[in-house]
């Protein structure tokens, strides 16, 4: 009797110890390892027609024959999830091999519960050397008794019991992954040592399987991920997931090497919140995320890193006669062809490699999870890959070059290269512009002020391009952080309509300039950030445009004024005339020089107060980080600073200073047009609505919520300098409620 009892210790009942379930024959159990694992407990009982036990004996079999089945059930479970029969040799066809692993997606195998089957499998082992043990004990007793059975087996009593309902639980709500290694990182809180042992056991083995992953990320940058459970993935697998493998190969083939980089940089994974252990949290999620596409990148440089010396020959400005590279460039060249076999390697050394898999490998072999030890490790691997791809991008891609030349194109620090464009444009662009030929009517000027004031040792410039996104190749722009200001909307409404064959006079707010970038700069100048660089370029362009158009037309009429006073200088009837229009146009040149005094200021305060200070806190940043990821931050900081300190964030300011720009540009084609009585009217209404702007913009700007605040640090120096003699804190006090006569301008004759 007491070799059947062990044999049913073992999992095999026989005619002492029964299943209740096989004795149900209308049920049709099945058994087999691939059956789903028994919800109904405890079915080993001893056999009712059994008279030779006494009860005490009875119940403390059917105690102990518990654990049967407990063994069976683990026993099933661990060798279903550790069934590798999917896996077929080399000799089958591939047509086999994918329905199989097409099936093997359907059956939901899981690599996380495979491992947990290897935990519970070493812990039946400990058990059934248990029941060897006490068989031999049994054996060797001249009179065997139970009692050697039961105190053999109590401490079984509290480990399979709570892994039954683990394994049960794993069924039935399909745990695997991050979900699993949560699941057992709260089953490990309890307060029985040697269950929470065998839990952390079993969740140790969980974690190598995590650790392999990891490693395969973030020493190769490969996602090693068959079934799903990592908490790194990818963006398409789940679009992909119905797509045929030949509909996987098409669509990857017709990608470039470059576009599948930048994709899988910008957009290719992702951390997915269902797998993600709770015990990690998201920002060492992040670094992982970062560090395993930094190593990405450095492992699968782009092709046309290779010949970006060449391409820079290819496309120096005007015919030059010989190029200037820098020596940060060298490697880029042809001439170094030998360099270029090995460029995955120098962008990412061995001893690095080896030093990542090294950390690795000592929270392998860990016997516990120690969140402080992850942690450390995972930071000091993220500076590694972000030390690497800082070298790639700031030294030998040269960031800061090409960063100057967005501030000297985008933020026109090249003041005299856009003074000599809107110079030749100017008579242009007081038409309307045409349709079709938009773009290509501002390429003259655009040419033409290259020639003049761009050097042939300017090697940026020949990827600065011009182009008319209503009118030629649209330029896509992000929205993001910016609101949609009247500015932008005078632009944007300057779309023709189908019937009409002309825009609106200001459709030329809509110049932009596109900046060609090469990998890897990609990965530092996205789209999102060259949207921003466009919108404070056309923003800059048209208040640049206003201060020439206000100098111009002082000019002109000075000009004028010198040339009748010397054709009638000698008559004195009209030189008295000449002396009393220029005393009619007095109040006129008023409301100019207010103007120009208003537009040169807030020109000064954004091009030195804002850019170059913001400039200068970049550099300083750039000197003395060597870390990819901060760069990045310090670099959105940049354009951040530049945008809310340029007011382009506020819609009320930028809906002002977009009126009073307007304004500005209508009275001086006014002035051009001194032909009727009825522009006299005109540029009293303009000059009425600009001071009621000015003064308004003047009140909001003192305001405590700008003035005061930290976002606009030289906010203060602006306001100074529009009132260093009080003249605006005088009339602004009107604004609201009070309506101030206005100097009448005479008739223009």
């Amino acid at each position: 009797m007491l070799h059947e009892l062990l044999l049913a210790l073992l999992g095999y009942t026989g005619d002492l110890i029964v299943d209740e379930r096989e004795q149900q024959d209308s049920l049709r159990i099945n058994l087999s390892p691939d059956a789903p694992i028994s919800e109904e407990c405890f079915t080993f009982k001893l056999a009712p027609d059994i008279s030779f036990i006494q009860p005490s004996e009875r119940d403390a079999i059917e105690r102990i024959i518990k654990l049967g089945f407990y063994y069976r059930e683990l026993d099933r479970f661990a060798t279903k999830s550790r069934n590798l029969s999917w896996i077929r040799s080399s000799n089958e066809s591939p047509s086999s091999r994918t329905s199989e692993l097409f099936k093997g997606k359907k059956e939901k195998q899981s690599v996380y519960r495979r491992a947990i089957a290897n935990g519970i499998a070493e812990v039946l082992s400990v058990y059934r050397s248990a029941v060897l043990h006490i068989e031999q004990n049994l054996l060797s007793d001249s009179l065997p008794i139970l009692a050697t059975v039961t105190q053999g087996l109590n401490k079984f009593l509290v480990l399979l019991p709570p892994l039954y309902e683990l394994i049960l639980e794993i069924e039935r709500d399909g745990y695997c992954g991050g979900r699993l290694l949560n699941l057992l990182h709260k089953r490990c809180h309890c307060g029985v040592p040697e269950l929470q042992t065998c839990i952390q056991r079993l969740l140790w083995h969980g974690h190598q399987v995590m650790y392999n992953q990891l490693a395969s990320w973030m020493i190769y940058g490969i996602l090693h991920d068959q079934y799903g459970e990592f908490f790194i993935s990818r963006l398409e697998s789940r679009d992909a997931e119905n797509d045929s493998p030949a509909e996987v190969v098409e669509r990857l083939m017709s990608m470039s090497t470059n576009d599948a980089s930048l994709t899988d940089w910008h957009s290719g994974f992702h951390i997915s919140l269902d797998m993600l252990p709770e015990h990690i949290p998201m920002r060492v999620a992040e670094s992982i995320l970062f560090a395993g596409k930094a190593v990405r990148v450095l492992r699968n440089p782009s092709p046309a890193i290779r010949f970006q010396g060449a391409i820079a020959y290819q496309q120096m400005p005007r015919g030059s006669q010989r190029p200037q590279l820098s020596t940060s460039r060298i490697f880029f060249t042809k001439d170094s062809s030998s360099q270029n076999k090995s460029t995955g390697e120098e962008l990412l050394p061995q001893s690095d490699a080896d030093k990542i898999e090294t950390m690795l490998q000592n929270l392998k072999e860990s016997s516990e999870f120690h969140k402080r030890s992850f942690e450390s490790a995972i930071d000091s691997i993220r500076v590694i890959a972000a030390s690497h791809l800082w070298q790639l991008v700031v030294v030998r891609a040269d960031l800061n070059g090409h960063l100057r030349a967005l501030k000297d194109y985008f933020l026109l620090a090249k003041g005299d290269f856009f003074q000599s464009f809107l110079e030749e444009s100017r008579q242009l662009m007081h038409l309307p512009p045409r349709l079709s030929t938009a773009e290509a009517d501002l390429m003259i000027p655009f040419q033409l002020a290259a020639v003049k004031t761009i050097g042939d040792d300017d090697r940026y410039f020949s990827r600065v391009s011009l182009r008319m996104p209503s009118f030629g190749i649209p330029v896509k722009s992000s929205q993001v952080d910016l609101p949609k200001t009247k500015a932008y909307v005078d632009g944007d409404s300057s779309v023709q309509s189908e019937t009409s064959l002309e825009v609106p006079l200001d459709g030329w707010d809509g110049i932009a300039l596109e900046y060609s970038v090469d990998w890897p700069l990609q990965l530092f100048f996205t789209q999102e950030v060259l949207s921003k660089y466009r919108r404070i370029f056309q923003y800059l362009l048209r208040l640049k445009r206003t201060q020439m158009e206000l100098e111009k037309s002082w000019a002109s009429a000075m000009s004028q004024d010198h040339s009748d006073f010397a054709k009638h200088r000698n008559d004195s009837r009209s030189c008295l005339t000449s002396h009393q229009r220029r005393q009619r146009f007095r109040p006129m040149w008023r409301i100019r020089e207010h103007m120009a005094f208003l537009i040169r200021n807030l020109q000064f305060y954004i091009q030195v107060d804002v850019i170059e200070s913001q400039w200068n806190v970049l550099q300083s940043h750039i000197q003395n980080s060597h870390d990819f990821t901060e760069l990045v931050s310090f670099h959105q900081e940049y354009l951040s600073a530049l945008i809310s300190q340029s007011f382009l964030d506020i819609g009320s300011v930028s809906r002002i200073l977009d009126g009073i720009m307007k304004l500005c540009l209508q009275f001086c084609w006014k002035i051009e047009n001194q032909e009727s009585d009825e522009i006299t009217v005109e540029l009293e209404q303009i000059s009425e609505e600009f001071n009621k702007k000015s003064n308004s913009l003047y009140t909001i700007l003192r305001s405590t919520r700008l003035a005061g605040s930290q976002r606009a640090p030289f906010l203060r120096r602006f306001l100074l300098r529009l009132n260093f003699n009080s003249f605006f804190e005088a009339t602004a006090r009107g604004v609201l409620n009070v309506v101030r006569p206005r100097p009448t301008l005479a008739v223009l004759h």
